[in-house]
Order: structure tokens, then sequence, then C-alpha cells
């Protein structure tokens, strides 16, 4: 470790995503780099990312595919670093990869994600990485120091990589925060996304029994609708559409689920008109999984068609059209993909990552208020606002 203790033009705290691109960008500009990671391992949450197969951008990226107090400013980042730069990365390194029907692009082959990781860390080759590091104290002088578990370190540039608070298994740390907090930059209380939603009592006593039925639905929650698939828990709602809406979701608010995305809109009537005989619970499996149009049906489960009024299946297919769950909480950081908030964007310089009123100072990816819809966006997030970071380090 000796050779460590000399200095360097530029550290960056964390090897996930964003920290191995902005070590690799600042290691290509002829920059000292030392790349400090607290897990034993680099690039953690890549590897466990889609599979294995590592979702590791999006065909269509814009800014109306990010949360945060001020989405935009993910626009100027995405511009410099966007998703055909990274494929040009894998097209240099030789990985395959596909895409999937809403953009999604991943790597081929089971465990491929690694090569991920393999083609950052060659990216990086001359940066000084080393794992298992604690990061006890920062402090400013003349440049940023560092003290560690291995020893002290300084450098003029600080580029803070550490991520958010979701999926704690991987090894999650507030450093960032604390960081931000440190040096005077503002923060947005950090709260769990892209997550399962659990019930009140009210809903776990009627819909806890479907835990497993899954089935393609609209749901939306004070944002966009996410029309893909919901999935039935023991504990509430997950699945596609539901992790999308819960970024937009906040706490006593309704969620609104869309049951008949998929179906015609007077899908019962049509019923009554051509099988009158038939039971509503008949009716409604043609369309959903048996056990949840036994719940829709009510006390009509065993009714036929000819015996409920058309007013009655009008207003039961217009409410299943907007249907409220009124959800209790989340499952939180140990279920969510993404952290919401984080460091206040203005206090950052949206083309460089740095903090305004401390020169040297960057903060990237999911550190960052800025969070992305499921698919892919998140990552490019990071390789973008870590690549920016690293070209201006």
């Amino acid at each position: 470790m000796r050779a460590l203790s000399t200095g360097f033009d530029v550290i960056v705290l964390g090897a996930g995503a964003a920290g191995l691109m902005a070590a690799a960008r600042a290691n290509q500009r002829g920059r000292r780099v030392l790349l400090l990671e607290r897990n034993a391992e680099p690039g953690a949450k890549i590897l466990i990312s889609g599979g294995g197969r590592c979702n590791f951008t999006n065909r269509v990226i814009k800014a109306e595919s990010f949360i945060g107090a001020n989405p935009a400013f993910c626009r100027s980042a995405l511009a410099r670093f966007g998703p055909e730069d990274f494929l040009d990365l894998l097209r240099a390194h030789r990985i395959d990869w596909y895409e999937k029907t809403l953009g999604q692009l991943f790597c081929e082959g089971t465990g491929s994600a690694k090569k991920i990781v393999a083609m950052l860390l060659a990216q990086a080759q001359g940066v000084a990485l080393c794992t298992g590091v604690d990061v006890s104290a920062v402090r400013r002088a003349e440049a940023f120091v560092l003290d560690t578990s291995i020893g002290m370190f300084h450098a003029p540039a600080l580029i803070v990589a550490t991520g958010g608070l979701s999926i704690p298994k991987l090894g999650v740390s507030d450093l960032a925060y604390r960081l931000a907090t440190q040096f005077g930059l503002r923060l947005e209380a950090p709260r769990a996304g892209l997550v399962p939603l659990t019930f009140g009592a009210t809903d776990l006593a009627r819909f806890g029994p479907l835990a497993g039925v899954s089935l393609p639905v609209r749901a939306a929650a004070n944002g966009p609708g996410f029309a893909e698939a919901l999935l039935f828990t023991h504990r509430g709602l997950s699945g596609p559409a539901i992790l999308q809406a819960s970024s937009y979701w906040r706490a006593r608010e309704a969620l609104t689920v869309d049951f008949t995305a998929a179906i015609p809109a007077d899908f019962l009537l049509t019923a009554k008109q051509q099988r009158p005989q038939m039971l509503l619970t008949q009716a409604l499996s043609a369309y959903m999984p048996d056990r949840l149009a036994k719940v829709f049906a009510g006390d009509w489960a065993g009714t036929p068609l000819q015996g409920i009024k058309a007013t009655d299946l009008r207003a039961l297919a217009q409410g299943l059209a907007a249907f409220r769950f009124f959800p209790s909480g989340t499952e939180g950081f140990t279920k969510a993909e993404v952290t919401l908030g984080g460091v206040d964007t203005r206090d950052l310089l949206q083309n460089t990552m740095m903090a305004r009123h401390v020169p040297g100072l960057y903060f990237v990816g999911e550190a960052v208020d800025i969070t992305g819809w499921l698919g892919g966006y998140n990552f490019q997030w990071a390789w973008a606002s870590g690549w920016c970071a690293g070209d201006a380090a």
C-alpha cells in the first residue's frame, strides 16, 4: 500500500456502475485515479441486475422517464453520454446484447452481467482499485484528505459514487448523504423506489389469498400510467406496473389500477347479450385469472349475467377500470431496486456533477436526486453522470 500514499489527482468512492465509469473516464484522460470500494468486489449491483444479464440501458432515454425535484437536470449528462455511447463500449469489447419489448437492453447469456463489470475494469486499467475499504473521515484543506481503513489519501478531486440505501444486503452506506451535509449541500429525503406496496388490513383480507396471481394492468399514482404486469403477493402488490407506479406513490394516497386495460370496454354487456346464462365469474374469467374473477364478482359470483342489471354490469366494469387501492406502505429499502431522493440537484452543476460551492467535489449516480423508471434507465443515469464527473475531475 506504500505506493498509494503519494497522492492522486482523483479519488472515487464507490466501485458500482457510476463509480467505475467515473474512474474509467478520468483514467482515460491521464489522471491518477484511486477507486475505493467498501465491498469485497466491485460492481455488486451490476452483477445481480436483470437476473444476472444486466439491463444496462434502454433504447429510449428521455428526461420524462426520470423522477426528482428537477428531472430536467439529467438532460445534460444523458446528452453527453447516451445509450449509443454505452453500446459502442459493448461492441468494442465484443459483448452481445438483445432488446426486449419496452426498449430494455440486456446482455446475452446467463451470468453475462460479469462481462459488463469486466469491461468497465478493462476501461479503468491503470486505476488503483482497493476493495474492502472503510472511509472514516473526509476533510478539505488544499485538497481532499481521506482517512480510511488502509491509510490516508489526498487528491484535489473527490467523486462520491457510494449509491443510495436500496438492497442493504449489498453493503449500502449513507456516506454520500453524510458528505453532502458535511460540505453544505442540501438533501431530498431518501425513500424507497421501484418497490412493492403493502396492503392495509381491509385489502389484505380481500386480496391476500390471491398471492401468486398475475395479470396485465395499467397502474398509476400521481404520475404516468404503466401498462405492465401486476403481481399479488402475501403482503400486497408487486410486478413491473406496481414497481413503476410506486416511485410516484406517497403515503395515504391512492394507487389506481385499470384491470381492464387489455379488455373491451363493454365486455360484460356484450357477454350478457351473447350468453345470458353465463355466470358473472365465467365472464370475468375470460379476461382474468379465476381466483381474481371470484373476488371481483363478490356476492354475484354464482349469478347468471341475465340476472344482473345492465347498469350494475356497467358500474362493475367501470370500477375495474379505475380500481383504487390505498396501500399501507412499501416493502422498504430491503426490497427496493433504487433510492429516491438524495443530493439536491440545485447544488450541483448539471454538465459536470460538481458541487456548485465546493470545487472538486462531485456526486453521481444513485446518490443524486435523479431516479429512473424500471428498464435500464437507472444504469444509464449511472453511466452518464459518472462519465461527466470523470471527464471533468
